[in-house]
């Protein structure tokens, strides 16, 4: 995948998404230490990291199924540290989690209508979001009627995607998306996510893909045993010997 040339975007003043020094823990096992990223609207930001670094953690937080032990999370300036998940996605976050989840047994347009349950009184923003979702992704209208469980892993992991924008989110968030995915179907769907970057959305992807994700993204942060080791433009990560060393396997 060659790195995308996307404009850079816009920064404001106060980033759309930003945990600020944020520590999370299970039990009395810490998991997040003094945690900080920032989302500015429109951006492409990847946190990359091995397996157990945190990376799941982080979006479980931000969508409220964790809550920190210290720290604050913000969007839009807001805390959201202490609203329940079904109002965080409702206030414009949604999470596609890892290995897609489906539902097997409902069809393309099923899985979708599932997705805008949070506003699911607001029936002309749902039809116009799905208007969005079928050109975005036209084999979802060719196949809308038929069962998920018999779409290819990577019509799944488009129905997961666009199912996550069916809440009308601003910030999208993505949990290893490319996982059991060809090389071929990776920078397909890295294409996909880089156009929904660009329709307005901010995009938060976490992904043990390094290369893949900073290919996209506009700022990258490396997740290392729950800390923040390195932070910066992608483009910079990219040719950041560490980075290559222990990511991008060169």
């Amino acid at each position: 995948m060659m790195q995308a040339d996307l404009p850079r975007a816009m920064v404001t003043e106060r980033p759309e998404l930003e945990l600020s020094h944020v520590d999370v823990f299970y039990g009395k096992v810490q998991i997040l230490f003094d945690l900080s990223i920032r989302a500015y609207a429109g951006q492409i930001v990847a946190v990359i990291g091995a397996n157990g670094a945190g990376k799941s953690t982080t979006l479980n937080l931000i969508v409220g199924r964790l809550k920190a032990g210290a720290g604050r999370v913000e969007f839009a300036g807001q805390d959201i540290g202490g609203l329940s998940v079904e109002q965080i996605v409702a206030s414009g976050i949604a999470c596609v989690p890892q290995r897609r989840r489906i539902f097997s047994t409902l069809s393309v347009k099923e899985n979708l209508e599932v997705g805008a349950y949070v506003r699911r009184r607001d029936k002309g923003a749902i039809s116009a979001t799905l208007d969005e979702i079928y050109e975005l992704f036209p084999v979802l209208k060719r196949k809308a009627g038929e069962m998920g469980g018999v779409l290819s892993g990577g019509e799944q992991q488009m129905l997961a995607i666009a199912r996550g924008l069916m809440a009308g989110p601003r910030i999208l968030l993505l949990d290893e998306p490319s996982m059991g995915l060809s090389p071929k179907l990776t920078t397909e769907m890295f294409l996909d996510i880089r156009r929904i970057a660009r329709a307005g959305r901010t995009v938060v992807i976490v992904e043990q893909n390094a290369f893949a994700a900073l290919s996209v993204a506009d700022q990258g942060y490396v997740l290392e045993g729950g800390r923040i080791a390195l932070e910066g433009s992608a483009a910079q990560l990219l040719h950041d010997d560490h980075v290559r060393d222990a990511y991008l396997g060169a």
